[in-house]
């Protein structure tokens, strides 16, 4: 890197400039990777953490059954049938429903969960809920003024707090947890929405009439919305990786053509190609390193403070992945633009053009 860092030196509001854009871009990336990972987890968490392998799917007799809690119904026999069915090691229903949670003067959109006490997140305090029962998140206790043993209105039904677990949500919305009979009772409902399968090792996997089980990764994609939410986000991921590409190999390519004279010299005395090449990409290196670590520090510290007030998924992912995809594709746009090295004629610079 002996003729990089002299060129940096020599020029160091250009590279400033550089480094400053490829630290906005990351900072952004950062931002949006870990917004869309904390808008995932406030749409499926619900789903996304049940202890099963598979969930099914239902529809009436006649109709194709789709990957969807909205239109997903199970009747007796299709939850008997998968209860009987090779390779299901266990089988519990699962009742999804909007409803709206009155507690201490306060009223919030929540989303019930009617199911077996197998499936609950954990218990921080109190019990799995039973009839007439309700377990509430942390964060729902804690916004609302509940405790275990209190009453608190779930749709038209007073019910008991039995529990506090972990905090889950569902279609953003924060979930609440009871029995099946209870949930049928609040929703109005008189069958669960989906069943979750919990397979044997190995096992293979049957087929019921009027269902469709997926593996539970592809489940909340059935959630009304998430697909579209979490498509248009990673588009526009894509779309700022994409324009640092550019930008990087653009800001290289003009850089490459201003030192052609200088390249021509450091060839005629007797540097290669392959050299001159390596010593450009490790300047972009270091310069796509320095702006990528930086924005993704801004970015991490940024995120920890919005984390508190916007969905966030502050991970060492979340921070890691697009510094590590932003440097990557920055060094393939420099490699496309500092290729015309090779090109550059030394006899220029002896003047043998002139």
């Amino acid at each position: 890197m002996f003729v990089a860092l002299r060129d940096i030196r020599f020029a160091r509001g250009r590279f400033a400039l550089m480094g400053t854009v490829v630290t906005l871009i990351t900072t952004l990336v950062v931002f949006l990777y870990g917004l869309t990972g904390g808008l995932a987890s406030a749409a499926s968490s619900t789903i996304a953490q049940l202890p099963a392998d598979r969930i099914v799917f239902g529809t009436p007799a006649g109709a194709e059954p789709t990957v969807s809690f909205s239109s997903s119904s199970i009747s007796p026999a299709a939850a008997s049938a998968w209860a009987s069915a090779a390779g299901v090691s266990s089988v519990s229903p699962l009742g999804l429903s909007m409803t709206r949670l009155t507690g201490d003067g306060a009223a919030a959109a929540v989303s019930l969960v009617g199911t077996s006490a197998a499936l609950l997140p954990p218990v921080a305090s109190g019990r799995a809920p039973q009839d007439g029962e309700v377990a509430v998140g942390a964060a729902t206790a804690t916004a609302n003024k509940l405790a275990v043993g209190q009453q608190v209105r779930i749709g038209a039904r007073t019910l008991t707090v039995s529990g506090i677990t972990a905090d889950r949500s569902y279609a953003h919305a924060p979930t609440v947890w009871t029995t099946l009979t209870t949930w049928e009772a609040v929703s109005g409902q008189s069958q669960p929405t989906a069943l979750a399968l919990r397979v044997a090792s190995g096992a293979g996997l049957g087929t019921v009439p009027n269902t469709k089980a997926v593996p539970l990764a592809d489940a909340p994609a059935g959630i009304d919305g998430f697909a579209a939410e979490q498509g248009s986000l990673q588009l526009i991921q894509g779309f700022l990786f994409a324009v640092s590409a550019l930008v990087v190999g653009a800001f290289f390519t003009v850089w490459t053509v201003q030192r052609k004279p200088d390249i021509a010299v450091l060839k005629a005395v007797g540097a290669s190609s392959a050299y001159l090449v390596r010593d450009a990409l490790a300047q972009a290196a270091a310069v796509l390193l320095a702006g990528a670590l930086l924005g993704g520090a801004v970015g991490a510290i940024g995120g920890a403070i919005a984390s508190t007030g916007v969905p966030f998924d502050l991970s060492a992912a979340s921070v890691a992945v697009p510094v590590a995809v932003m440097v990557l594709l920055g060094l393939l746009g420099a490699a496309l633009a500092v290729r015309r090295i090779t090109s550059v004629d030394p006899m220029a610079a002896l003047g043998a053009n002139r």
